[in-house]
């Protein structure tokens, strides 16, 4: 089996890295880096040492760089292609591969920073829906840190798709001892599940970063994912989803994790940085950052209520201060949990 992976980042390479580690004998995979003196770097090195540090590439792994557009030939022989650019690259990708006739499937959670004021944001679904209809594609998603993935550590993620095909080809690819992957038709739950967590991560982030307590974690984590089954149904998404891998279980760990990018936003917005300064110190991109407004947009639109997902957007935006937006939060009607 042929696996290409696009992008070179913590994701990507942490996914190359667990398939040609696990499927040595019967796997050829690759790694594609946009930036030729990034894919030197790795191929001098053999590691990934900005994003994992100290994980060696395996050596069966191919490093190749270049116009991906000058590719074509070499795609052509891939059984799966994966996308593991974040979320502001994938329409240009799914554009470039709207003819493959092999699986797609990309890696970025979030929304699509919306392209005009009138439009909203969208989901990878819906990109893939307008720049690549014929493609056969979906989702590889759920509760993970790339570096515990390339370090061999167990794990557990959700392939997504309405095709039969794209999900048995994520789950042959990289289904290991180390990381089991389990097949899904509900693309735009998974997808939904994947993009608000990031957000609520950045709630609770801040909710640990004024040392509110674990009363107050547990019930933002708990309403948080109202939220988002919320939204989800809205969308078309079924319940279930939501109290799965790419819905629960990515929830839990990116708002407790301490490799969160999202939730390390929180906290540094809660110590009294600015949100530029957050962002700058991390180094990486925290996808909830740039999917919070369209994700309230979203919701509105829908008339879904989402009212930590509105504290977070007022937060990045200035119009709040951290202690302002648990007051407001704190401060709603009383309402049935079920509603």
């Amino acid at each position: 089996m042929k696996v290409v992976v696009l992008g070179a980042g913590a994701w990507g390479t942490a996914l190359a890295i667990s398939a040609a580690a696990a499927h040595a004998a019967d796997r050829e995979v690759s790694l594609w880096a946009r930036d030729t003196r990034q894919r030197e770097n790795l191929r001098r090195s053999r590691e990934n040492a900005r994003y994992l540090p100290n994980v060696a590439l395996p050596e069966s792994l191919r490093l190749t760089d270049g116009p991906l557009d000058a590719q074509a030939a070499w795609l052509a022989h891939a059984d799966l292609v994966v996308i593991a650019t974040p979320m502001a690259a994938l329409r240009e990708l799914l554009s470039c591969l709207s003819d493959h006739k092999a699986p797609v499937a990309w890696l970025c959670k979030g929304f699509e920073a919306p392209l005009s004021g009138e439009s909203p944001g969208l989901l990878g679904h819906e990109i893939r829906a307008q720049v690549a209809p014929a493609l056969q594609a979906g989702v590889l998603s759920g509760p993970s840190f790339a570096l515990e993935v390339a370090r061999a550590q167990p794990t557990a993620l959700t392939a997504a798709s309405e095709h039969a095909c794209v999900r048995d080809a994520l789950v042959a690819a990289f289904h290991s001892p180390s990381l089991r992957v389990y097949g899904n038709e509900d693309l735009v739950g998974v997808e939904v599940g994947g993009a608000v967590k990031n957000v609520l991560a950045i709630a609770t982030g801040l909710c640990d970063g004024l040392s509110l307590g674990l009363n107050a974690r547990a019930a933002l984590i708990t309403r948080g994912l109202a939220e988002m089954t919320r939204l989800g149904l809205a969308l078309g998404a079924k319940a279930d989803t939501f109290m799965g891998l790419s819905g629960l279980g990515d929830l839990v760990l990116t708002a407790t994790g301490d490799l969160s990018r999202n939730r390390k936003v929180g906290q540094l917005l809660a110590q009294g940085m600015s949100l530029q300064q957050a962002v700058d110190s991390l180094g990486h991109v925290a996808e909830g950052v740039y999917s919070a407004r369209t994700v309230v947009q979203r919701a509105q639109a829908l008339g879904v209520d989402m009212p930590i997902s509105e504290g977070v957007v007022a937060l990045l935006e200035g119009r709040l201060q951290p202690e302002q937006v648990v007051g407001a939060l704190m401060g709603r009607d009383p309402k049935d949990e079920a509603r």
